[in-house]
């Protein structure tokens, strides 16, 4: 199989179309090519008038190793191109960032998530361009965790940096999909172009290697940020992202971080597994958890000894159609409220979440109240958020389904 960069390079007639335009490419360290060559390189070897480079959160070198570390401005060594950052001093790029290309090639590898605000940075690079009347390609790449959709639609008038438009938490489009629905959701005119993914099957199973339940197994997982270390977390982090809002760790300050449910010195992992079970059995399909202690290093519970529950959702333990990370999520804060039912579970509005003011950070990441206040609720049983959930999920199915492209 092809990802677009590759099918950028093969074809003769793409790189034609991108004569005697500058070119502007919008990357981060997954953005290589099927030898692993960077993008960045290969377009300047192929002969692509790069003229400037764009970073996202985390920059282009991902380098950046928190949330809310901001990359600045910067001038490539090596080709002497300006490299803009779309994560410091804007997030938006500017008129002066848009003049200094015709073309820009959006190439970053994402997660499937809401959340991974690679997502934004499409959506703002488009309404961008639709002003400036510049051209915008995604050179499509897998979404990892495949086609599954779940979670509550972000309610409007909570939209953030981490919150786009009102989709779902698991949206289960590819980059190159998800800017047709930008277009066609926000009612965008620009010069719009997705280079597609040859034989991408996006739900064949592993032995295929054109698919592996939404990445190809011949392709190596390489780092789109520096905590996205594993295909495991890509399927994980529509839930597991959510502890970001708690004070909970995420294994933040660990090597496996984002791949557990959560972790804390005074928090019962075993008990919170059985309270799992008996809630919502069903919601723990597909994966499988065992529990586990680590001691982050840095970020939350810093040098403290904590109890934890990791997430297997891979080799025989991984069901894809059953997996629902986002159920498993909530599932586990449920049952920590059930448990002790006043543990601070939520960071507090103190805490400024991808710079938004006066607002928890759990609903500012789940894109309403829904999800906590469910958690909150003492009376609040699992089909209780299973019918919220359901609805949205089904509408956002029926939303996307002319513009799947694969």
């Amino acid at each position: 199989m092809k990802f677009g960069i590759d099918r950028l390079l093969a074809e003769r007639e793409l790189q034609a179309e991108l004569e005697g335009r500058r070119v502007a490419l919008v990357a981060h360290p997954a953005s290589v090519t099927a030898d692993l060559t960077h993008s960045l390189d290969a377009l300047v070897a192929a002969g692509i008038n790069v003229t400037s480079a764009f970073g996202p959160q985390h920059g282009l070198k991902g380098d950046k190793q928190d949330n809310m570390v901001e990359t600045p401005d910067e001038v490539d060594p090596q080709y002497g191109i300006p490299v803009f950052s779309l994560y410091g001093e804007v997030r938006r790029p500017t008129g002066q960032m848009m003049s200094s290309a015709d073309v820009f090639l959006f190439d970053l590898q994402d997660l499937g998530c809401r959340i991974y605000t690679f997502v934004t940075t499409l959506l703002y690079l488009l309404e961008e361009a639709a002003k400036h009347g510049k051209s915008v390609w995604v050179l499509d790449r897998p979404n990892p965790a495949g086609r599954p959709v779940e979670g509550t639609l972000l309610v409007p008038g909570h939209e953030s940096f981490v919150g786009a438009a009102p989709m779902p938490m698991r949206h289960g489009l590819t980059m190159g999909e998800m800017g047709q629905w930008f277009i066609r959701h926000c009612g965008l005119d620009v010069d719009y172009r997705v280079v597609t993914m040859h034989d991408w099957l996006p739900e064949a199973g592993p032995k295929s290697h054109m698919g592996g339940f939404g990445w190809p197994e011949d392709r190596i997982w390489i780092n789109p940020s520096p905590n996205a270390a594993s295909l495991n977390m890509a399927r994980a982090y529509a839930g597991t992202v959510m502890i970001e809002g708690a004070t909970l760790s995420e294994g933040r300050g660990t090597t496996r971080p984002l791949e557990v449910l959560f972790g804390a010195p005074d928090v019962d992992a075993k008990a919170v597994h059985a309270e799992m079970q008996r809630l919502a059995p069903e919601w723990l399909a597909g994966c499988a958890l065992r529990d586990c202690w680590f001691e982050p290093t840095f970020h939350k519970h810093q040098g403290k000894l904590c109890n934890a529950l990791m997430i297997h959702a891979e080799g025989s333990f991984y069901d894809h159609e059953a997996f629902r990370p986002w159920r498993l999520q909530a599932l586990a804060f449920k049952a920590i409220r059930s448990l002790w039912p006043d543990y601070p579970i939520w960071r507090g509005k103190d805490f400024k979440y991808e710079y938004t003011e006066d607002v928890l950070a759990i609903d500012v990441i789940n894109g309403g109240p829904a999800l906590r206040e469910w958690v909150d609720d003492p009376a609040g049983e699992a089909g209780d958020l299973e019918s919220i959930a359901a609805i949205d999920e089904a509408q956002w199915r029926r939303d996307v389904a002319d513009i799947l492209l694969y």
